[in-house]
């Protein structure tokens, strides 16, 4: 099958949800696009920044509530594609990075669709970042691990029992639900004492985040009231956010 001409595809991250964080190209992409197809964790006001006669579709996800599954998705770009010309598959965080966004190239390459791949500010980097949380520092640790906590078929990820054996900084997406199994897994590994932070809602005016320990985080998360999107991260470098580093000092100063 050969598209139209005028057809095209651009499979697009949103960043973290700030809109200031999207990059210029994703920006070029939006304000030309006739059609966009949106998930959850896209920011609404960014489709503001769209031409007045778009198509905008919601076919967002969000644990385990589905608009729609991905294979209708998949036929929804193309047959759009092929109707009305530019369509924009606009994603949170970036497209690759647990984004499913290789498989709808993948899909639009059948139909001999071009198709534009404009990568976004990750969550799992820019998150902690705005929050002065360093994923990898000199003298604290030589790298990080980012990874799901659920696998497709609902388990807690094996990765998820490696992490906690080795030095990293740990990076956690969608594993809310899947806490109390990751703390288990890190106490067995000897580090109850290991620094964690989550934040939900990271780079948006409602954010919210607490920092821990593994003994502690639970309670700290319920007490909180965290919910979903949230990233988990588990590591020394948690001990420089400010919040955490005079928590800290202050419970030196109690000893004393």
């Amino acid at each position: 099958m050969t598209a139209y001409r005028k057809s095209k595809i651009s499979i697009v991250g949103a960043g973290p949800g700030d809109p200031e964080l999207l990059t210029i190209k994703a920006w070029k992409a939006i304000q030309q696009a006739d059609v966009i197809l949106y998930d959850a964790l896209v920011n609404p006001s960014i489709l503001e920044e769209a031409k007045e006669n778009s198509h905008k579709v919601y076919v967002g996800k969000r644990a385990n509530r589905h608009r729609y599954p991905q294979e209708v998705i998949n036929q929804m770009m193309v047959q759009m594609a092929i109707l009305h010309g530019h369509v924009v598959r606009l994603k949170g965080g970036d497209p690759f990075i647990f984004g499913r966004g290789h498989e709808e190239l993948e899909y639009a390459r059948q139909f001999d669709i071009p198709v534009d791949i404009v990568p976004g500010i990750s969550s799992c980097i820019a998150v902690p970042e705005l929050c002065e949380v360093p994923l990898t520092r000199r003298g604290i640790n030589t790298g990080f691990w980012v990874m799901t906590a659920t696998t497709s078929s609902g388990q807690l990820s094996e990765d998820v029992r490696l992490a906690a054996n080795a030095n990293a900084t740990v990076v956690i997406l969608m594993g809310m639900r899947k806490l109390p199994q990751i703390v288990d897994l890190f106490t067995v590994a000897g580090k109850p004492e290991l620094p964690v932070m989550i934040i939900q809602n990271g780079s948006l005016p409602n954010e919210k985040k607490v920092s821990g320990t593994v003994r502690t985080i639970i309670d700290q998360a319920e007490a909180a009231q965290m919910g979903t999107p949230a990233i988990i991260v588990l590591g020394e470098v948690v001990k420089l956010e400010p919040e955490f580093a005079r928590s800290a000092l202050s419970q030196i100063e109690l000893i004393k």
